[in-house]
């Protein structure tokens, strides 16, 4: 009997459910243009956050959304570099004081 009831089917393999049945989630399509002049269309759920770039299928530039929804622009911290740490700790007159108490050392080594 099991025999008969897998035969022509794999195990989880299709679904045997009537199509008609099945209610899909609202869906949206967004358009995207790429630099090169390709144009293609991106389906996203109704309540997905939608992009506003998307790498072409064609040649894998970035593409932008065609209804003219620009990216935001995130603002960008400066990297800080050894000496900007050192000044926040440090000020100018400290700095030269230490400077020559260092150099007074290296010259009394010699």
């Amino acid at each position: 009997m099991a025999d008969r009831s897998l035969r022509g089917s794999g195990l989880g393999a299709k679904s045997h459910a009537d199509p008609t049945a099945v209610e899909l989630a609202p869906r949206q399509e967004i358009g995207f243009d790429c630099p090169k002049g390709h144009h293609f269309e991106v389906v996203f759920s109704q309540e997905a956050e939608l992009p506003t770039e998307w790498e072409c299928q064609r040649c894998g530039e970035t593409a932008r959304r065609s209804d003219g929804v620009e990216p935001v622009v995130k603002e960008t911290k400066t990297p800080r570099t050894h000496w900007d740490m050192l000044r926040e700790r440090r000020s100018i007159e400290e700095l030269e004081d230490l400077l020559a108490e260092r150099l007074e050392e290296i010259r009394a080594d010699e």
